[in-house]
């Protein structure tokens, strides 16, 4: 309809774009195959005013869009960031580990929840989850008393809550282990990528998931550059006149990614402390202040994401690093 209210050839290229978010994939899927050429945009590269106040509605934002579209099919490549969609099987195998994730947030919710109310009791305990169901029984308050009918009900649900979660976060783990043991016959490249990086020390099943089910599993990347880019870990300088300083990390990629290579950046430290990179954070960082020390380990988890990929990518193992036995 739209094509015959501008008389538009019913061949005529129709080509659209919106926004990354919450809608995630499915409209570009629809899009495309309904025969429309459609872009998905990193909202956050999306140009904008540099005033300290600036209007926006998404009447405004629907104008530039348009503007933007064809400014980019006109030629001007550079002019924001492009979304890679994954195909559905590629998104799908997400879902395992970001399940895990919001599980343990919720288990750490939970059980912060118990401990701050047995502390405006008075009451410091730790909790476990394999903790004796009978430790509610046990506690007794500043005065020798036992809590009362109505915080021990509620304690008691928080702690159910606290069982079934732990319960699902099993389940989930199970799941993984079965496909890990399982990977002889699906000949999935991404479960074995994961065995790959688990090979080496300091690296374990969690971080290896999420490495290659977020970024290696599916993505191509065709330089360093990008790796770094995409992770969200590359530097962004600030030069104007007179002015030259350093605003830190971009931040602008992945955070999964982020937070998972810079807590196997610690444990790279601690298990390949006779690699090329251990040594080389030793000698720069390891004995200046807190601060140094974690602008190091930063730099060691670009440094360490970039050694992965090539290691998964063409079978170069980092420098000076070792294999499990």
């Amino acid at each position: 309809m739209a094509k015959e209210r501008f008389n538009l050839a019913e061949k005529a290229v129709v080509r659209s774009c919106y926004e990354a978010g919450r809608d995630g994939f499915w409209i570009h899927r629809y899009l495309t195959s309904a025969g429309i050429e459609n872009l998905i945009v990193d909202s956050s590269s999306i140009e904008v005013n540099r005033r300290a106040r600036r209007a926006k509605t998404d009447k405004l934002d629907v104008q530039k869009l348009p503007n933007m579209l064809i400014r980019h099919y006109s030629g001007e490549r550079k002019l924001w960031s492009i979304v890679r969609v994954p195909t559905v099987e590629e998104e799908d195998r997400r879902q395992l580990h970001r399940e895990l994730k919001d599980l343990k947030k919720e288990r750490t919710r939970a059980t912060n929840r118990i401990r701050g109310l047995l502390a405006a009791q008075g009451v410091r305990i730790t909790l476990t989850p394999r903790k004796d169901p009978q430790w509610m029984e046990r506690i007794r308050l500043w005065d020798g008393s036992r809590l009362q009918e109505g915080l021990k009900i509620r304690l008691k649900r928080e702690w159910q809550y606290v069982q079934y979660v732990r319960e699902q976060i099993l389940s989930v783990e199970r799941e993984r282990r079965r496909l890990l043991q399982e990977v002889k016959d699906n000949h999935r490249e991404d479960i074995k990528k994961i065995q790959q990086l688990m090979g080496l020390r300091g690296i374990g099943i969690n971080g290896s998931w999420v490495l290659v089910e977020e970024f290696f599993g599916w993505r191509k990347f065709r330089n360093r550059k990008e790796v770094g880019s995409l992770a969200g870990l590359t530097p962004t300088p600030y030069q104007s006149g007179d002015s030259d300083r350093e605003q830190g990390i971009s931040k602008a990629g992945n955070r999964r990614i982020r937070e998972t290579i810079i807590e196997l950046s610690w444990a790279w430290l601690r298990f390949q402390p006779q690699s090329k990179l251990s040594r080389w954070y030793n000698r720069r960082f390891a004995f200046g202040n807190r601060r140094n020390r974690k602008v190091g380990i930063v730099a060691v988890g670009r440094k360490l994401l970039i050694d992965l990929w090539r290691y998964l990518e063409f079978g170069v193992l980092p420098e000076g690093a070792l294999l499990k036995a």
